[in-house]
């Protein structure tokens, strides 16, 4: 799997990478894949058409058109069916930490009025619906980048603080629960998010170890320490628990219920079922339709 940096590897040759704002219009090529991204900067998606999907150590998104997104600076794992959903458009805007401290600065007297207002908890996430305002903010961008002509990094300040001061009024304890990139990755609790929201997800131990930025080999060893299990066989059980669940007692098929539980295909999970109950998903909701108490006991 490729590990993209973010937002170096999809600007051009030419573009300012290192600058503290940046703007662009992203249309990914058609086809599906799955990628490893770090985002250098924290990021605003404005998703124009199509949705993806993008796990985060905090939890999973889907991101689609009615909705834009603010990303903290660090780790996800991206995947997108781009053959089967409309095509994927979304608007960036690339924008570093000490941006928003000076923003909040610059309108701490607003900022201050909100302090009497219950705290949302910080979050590396958040997501807004589109309004009108919205909508017409992101044409006021298409229409600056159209222009093939270099906007410049006034007009960008200015651009992006219109788009804060907007939500700062609207949502003001949404917008300051935002947490910018920063070293938020070393603890257990990181670690508990990560696995916890992603049982159900088709997502690798080496995704997830990237998304808690460590290696490998650490993230075994304090998965060990937290569960007192190795991650396939921790993550085999509680799959396996939630598939007997299903099956059972939500009378669902085994061809709905791979996918629920974090399976590509019906024969891996049919594989798995076999290795932990010792017969096939089939066989054995078969056999309790049967003979119910046996399985209602266990």
């Amino acid at each position: 799997m490729n590990i993209i940096n973010l937002p170096q590897d999809i600007l051009p040759e030419d573009g300012n990478r290192s600058d503290s704002i940046i703007f662009y219009d992203y249309s990914p090529p058609p086809g599906s894949y799955k990628n490893k991204a770090i985002l250098h900067k924290n990021a605003i998606s404005l998703v124009i058409s199509g949705e993806k999907t993008m796990h985060f150590a905090e939890k999973t998104v889907y991101t689609r058109d009615t909705e834009f997104h603010f990303l903290s600076a660090g780790n996800c794992v991206a995947s997108m069916d781009l053959a089967t959903t409309t095509p994927f458009r979304s608007l960036l805007i690339f924008f570093d930490n000490d941006l928003l401290t000076n923003f909040f600065i610059k309108y701490a007297s607003q900022v201050n009025t909100i302090k009497g207002v219950k705290k949302q908890p910080p979050s590396s996430y958040l997501s807004f619906a589109k309004d009108p305002f919205i909508r017409n903010f992101i044409d006021s961008l298409l229409l600056l980048l159209q222009s093939k002509q270099q906007i410049s990094i006034e007009m960008r300040l200015l651009k992006l603080e219109e788009l804060w001061l907007y939500l700062l009024e609207k949502y003001p304890t949404r917008l300051l629960s935002f947490q910018p990139g920063s070293n938020r990755y070393s603890d257990d609790l990181t670690i508990r998010r990560a696995v916890e929201t992603n049982i159900t997800n088709n997502i690798s131990i080496a995704e997830l170890a990237f998304l808690c930025h460590m290696s490998i080999s650490t993230f075994k060893r304090r998965f060990i320490k937290l569960y007192n299990k190795p991650p396939n066989e921790w993550f085999l059980q509680e799959r396996m628990k939630l598939a007997k669940e299903l099956l059972l007692y939500h009378n669902k098929k085994p061809s709905q219920v791979y996918s629920e539980v974090g399976y590509e295909s019906h024969s891996s999970f049919s594989q798995a079922f076999r290795k932990v109950f010792g017969k096939t998903p089939g066989e054995f909701q078969l056999e309790y339709l049967n003979d119910p108490p046996q399985f209602l006991n266990d």
